[in-house]
C-alpha cells in the first residue's frame, strides 16, 4: 500500500451528463480529465451500448453534452471546426451542433445559430427549442447579415469597457456580471435557417419539460427589470400554434420542477411561509389549466444532491417524469438516493446503497445513475429492484493500492437533538502515537457530510492528521425543523459543533488535544470565522469563501439581499444590530488563532470583501493571518476550479496547519 499524495485527485475521472437513448439500450454520458500541465479539463462523450461494451465517442476534448436524434445518432454542441474555434474567440455569439452516427461513427456539422445556447430539445421536422443567453447590450444576434452582427460584435467590445448596472442582482457566481442578461426560449427551425424567441427579453427560463404527444411544453420562468423576486411562475408552451400562457396553480411559489404525468401536471415547490428559503418542497398535480391542484405528497425532505465532495465535475439531473412516475433525487440522512412517485402518491425508494447519487437517467425499466458509493469514485450503474451493477470501471485503478481512512461515525445528542459524525483516523494509525487533529465544517448551510471519498480529507489524513466532521443543526437530510437555524447563526450550530469536538477529543485519546485545527468553506468559513472569535481552542483555522459581515454582505453578493433577511430575520435597517451580532467580524478583536484566508477573486456568492475584512481585523489586531487570492477563480474554487489553483489551494492549507499543529 503507498500513501495517498496531494495530486492524486488530478488523475481522476469525472462522470456527468448521463442519458439515455429512445429505447433504453444505451446510455450516452461524459467523462472529464483533468489537464495539469495545461490548466484545464478535457471532456469528451462515451457510449454504453446494449452489451456492455463502453466506446469513447469524441476525442476532440470539449464535448460535454449530447441529446438523442433517435437510437442510434446524438447531436452535440462543440468548436471542433477552426472557423467555429475563431469566431467564438472573438465573442461571437455562437453554437454550433455535429450529428454523430454511432454505427459509422460519421460525424456531420448539422446547423449552427448565433446564440450562445445551454440546451436544446429536438421537436421533429428539423424544429428545436432552444434555451440561450441574450444580452440586451447586444440585442438581437439572429435574423440579421453577418456585417451587421459583426458590428454589434465589435460594439460590445467597447461597451465592455463599462458595467451599467440598473438591477439585482446584477452578477452571479461562475457567470460575471448579469445585469440585463436573460436565458431566453427560441424556436428553431434549422431547415430555413430560422430563428424565433419566444420569451421577452426580461425573462429568465429557469426549466423546460416537453410531451410532444401532447404538443405542450412547461416553462418555469422569473421575470423581472429592477429587483428578482424569489417567486416563480408556470408557462404552458402550445408547440403548434406557439401560444405561451401562464398557468401558475399558486401564486407567490418557488417552483422547482414541473413536468407531465399522464395528461397532467406534476409540479415541485415550496412556499417559503414555515420555514424560508431552505423550506423542504411539496409534490402536487394539477390539470393542465392550472387552475387547481392537489398535494400529491408531503415530502420531509428535500429534493436535490446536498452530499458534499471535492470529486465532482459536471452536472447532474434531479428531475424526471418517464412513464408512469416522477423521478427525483432526494438527500435524506447523510445519503442521497433516487426515488419516484406516482399518480397514487406512493413515494418508493429506488435505490438503497449509502453515499450519493450524482445523476441519473431512466427510459422505462432501465434505470441508470452515476454515484459515488463507498470510499469508491464515480461510476456508471444500473438499478433493478434497489440493486446496483456497476457498469464502468474509470477510476478503479485511481485509488488502488492507495491507503485510505474508513469514516468512523459518532451518533451523539446535544438539547436532545440527535447528531451525526465522523471521525477518520491518519493512516497507518499508531495507537502508541499522538496526531494533530482538523475540524472540518461543510458548507450551505443546508448540506451534508456523508462518507463518500473526500479527496482533501484523505489527503489529510494520509499527511498524519485525525479529521472530524459532523452535521450539525441547520445541515440538511432530517427535516423543515432541523435545517431551520434562521436568526441563530452561531449559536445552536456552533454549539453542536463544540459539543461534538468534546466528543471526539474524548473518545479518540490519540487525539493531542492542544494541536486541533479548524476549516470550512462558505458557511463552513462563516463558522470558522466565528469559532476564532469565540475559543482560542483550535490552534490554527484556514477560512475559506467566508462571510465576516451580513451587512457587506447584503449589499455584495448575488443571493445577499435576499439571503440575507432570509436567514438572519433582519436587514441592515430594521435590525441592524442584530445582523452584527451574528457578523465574526464583530468579534475579531478576540480572535488569537492564526489563521490562514482563502478566497476567489471572482467569488460573487461569497465576495472577496468579505475575506478581506476579516483579514484586516486580525492583522489589524496583530494576529498571525494570510490572505491567498485565486484570480479567474468563483466560490467553487474546491470543487470546479482550474486544476493548477487547486492544488495550490490544497497546498496552503495543508502547510498553513504542518506549520502550526506539527
Amino acid at each position: 500500500m503507498s500513501r495517498l499524495e496531494m495530486m492524486d485527485f488530478t488523475e481522476f475521472k469525472f462522470l456527468s451528463g448521463l442519458s439515455a437513448s429512445p429505447g433504453g439500450s444505451r446510455v450516452v454520458f461524459t467523462v472529464h480529465t483533468m489537464d495539469h500541465e495545461n490548466n484545464k479539463y478535457h471532456s469528451n462523450l462515451y457510449l454504453l451500448d446494449s452489451s456492455g461494451t463502453i466506446k469513447q465517442l469524441t476525442d476532440t476534448n470539449e464535448e460535454k453534452s449530447s441529446i438523442w436524434l433517435n437510437e442510434s445518432a446524438l447531436l452535440f454542441p462543440s468548436s471542433r471546426d477552426k472557423d467555429v474555434k475563431d469566431r467564438k474567440e472573438a465573442k461571437h455569439p455562437l453554437t454550433c451542433f455535429y450529428r454523430l452516427e454511432l454505427e459509422s461513427m460519421d460525424v456531420s456539422r448539422e446547423f449552427e445559430v448565433p446564440l450562445d445556447v445551454s440546451r436544446i430539445e429536438a421537436l421533429g421536422d428539423g424544429r428545436y427549442l432552444l434555451l440561450a443567453s441574450f444580452d440586451k447590450r447586444m440585442g438581437d444576434t439572429w435574423g440579421i447579415t453577418k456585417e451587421e452582427l459583426e458590428k454589434k460584435v465589435e460594439d460590445l467590445k467597447e461597451e465592455n469597457n463599462y458595467e451599467v448596472l440598473d438591477e439585482i442582482p446584477f452578477w452571479r457566481n461562475g457567470e460575471g456580471f448579469t445585469n440585463k442578461r436573460r436565458t431566453r426560449l427560441f424556436l428553431l427551425d434549422s431547415t430555413r435557417n430560422d430563428i424565433t424567441p419566444l420569451t421577452d427579453e426580461f425573462t429568465n427560463v429557469e426549466s423546460l419539460q416537453l410531451h410532444p404527444s401532447l404538443g405542450r411544453a412547461l416553462l418555469i420562468t422569473s421575470s423581472f427589470i429592477d429587483k428578482m423576486s424569489l417567486n416563480n411562475d408556470l408557462h404552458q408552451l402550445d408547440l403548434s400554434t406557439l401560444g405561451l400562457e401562464k398557468i401558475s396553480p399558486i401564486e407567490d411559489f418557488l417552483y422547482d420542477f414541473a413536468g407531465y404525468l399522464k395528461d397532467m401536471i406534476v409540479f415541485v415547490g415550496r412556499s417559503k411561509k414555515n420555514y424560508g428559503i431552505n423550506e423542504n418542497p411539496k409534490i402536487y398535480l394539477t390539470e393542465d389549466e392550472g387552475l387547481s391542484y392537489v398535494k400529491l405528497n408531503d415530502l420531509k425532505h428535500d429534493v436535490y444532491n446536498s452530499v458534499g465532495s471535492d470529486c465532482r465535475y459536471g452536472e447532474g439531473r434531479s428531475f424526471k417524469v418517464d412513464d408512469d412516475y416522477l423521478y427525483f433525487v432526494s438527500t435524506l440522512g447523510h445519503s442521497s438516493n433516487l426515488y419516484r412517485i406516482g399518480l397514487d402518491g406512493i413515494l418508493e425508494r429506488m435505490t438503497a446503497e449509502e453515499g450519493s447519487v450524482d445523476d441519473f437517467d431512466v427510459k422505462g425499466d432501465s434505470v441508470f445513475i452515476i454515484a459515488l458509493r463507498q470510499l469508491k469514485l464515480q461510476e456508471l450503474y444500473s438499478v433493478k429492484n434497489r440493486d446496483e451493477d456497476q457498469l464502468t470501471s474509470f477510476n478503479t485503478d485511481s485509488l488502488k493500492d492507495k491507503t485510505l481512512s474508513l469514516p468512523e461515525a459518532m451518533v451523539f445528542h446535544n438539547d436532545d437533538v440527535e447528531l451525526t459524525g465522523w471521525v477518520m483516523k491518519p493512516a497507518g494509525f499508531n495507537d502508541e502515537k499522538n496526531y494533530p487533529a482538523i475540524l472540518n465544517i461543510h458548507g450551505g448551510p443546508k448540506t451534508v457530510y456523508g462518507t463518500v471519498y473526500f479527496h482533501e480529507m484523505q489527503y489529510w489524513a494520509n499527511r498524519g492528521f485525525f479529521v472530524f466532521f459532523m452535521n450539525p443543526r441547520g445541515s440538511d437530510g432530517k427535516g423543515d425543523k432541523f435545517a431551520d437555524i434562521r436568526g441563530k447563526y452561531g449559536t445552536i450550530d456552533y454549539d453542536d459543533l463544540m459539543v461534538f469536538t468534546d466528543k471526539v477529543l474524548d473518545s479518540y485519546p490519540n487525539i493531542d488535544r492542544f494541536r486541533v485545527g479548524v476549516t470550512g468553506g462558505s458557511y463552513g468559513g462563516y463558522m470558522t470565522n466565528w469559532i476564532i472569535g469565540h475559543t482560542n481552542r483550535f490552534k490554527a483555522a484556514v477560512s475559506q469563501r467566508s462571510i465576516a459581515n451580513w451587512t457587506s454582505f447584503f449589499g455584495t453578493s448575488d443571493i445577499g439581499y435576499y439571503f440575507t433577511e432570509d436567514q438572519n430575520t433582519a436587514t441592515p435597517w430594521n435590525n441592524h444590530r442584530k445582523l452584527w451580532e451574528h457578523s465574526p467580524l464583530k468579534y475579531a478583536d478576540q480572535v488569537q488563532t492564526p489563521t490562514l484566508f482563502i478566497h476567489s477573486e471572482e467569488d460573487y456568492r461569497c465576495w472577496l470583501v468579505e475575506g478581506i475584512q476579516m483579514y484586516t481585523a486580525l492583522k489589524y489586531h496583530g494576529v498571525v493571518s494570510r490572505l491567498v487570492m485565486f484570480k479567474g477563480e468563483n466560490h467553487d474554487l474546491s470543487r470546479s476550479g482550474k486544476p493548477k489553483h487547486r492544488v495550490r489551494r490544497l497546498k496552503e492549507i495543508t502547510e498553513w496547519f504542518e506549520r502550526y499543529l506539527r
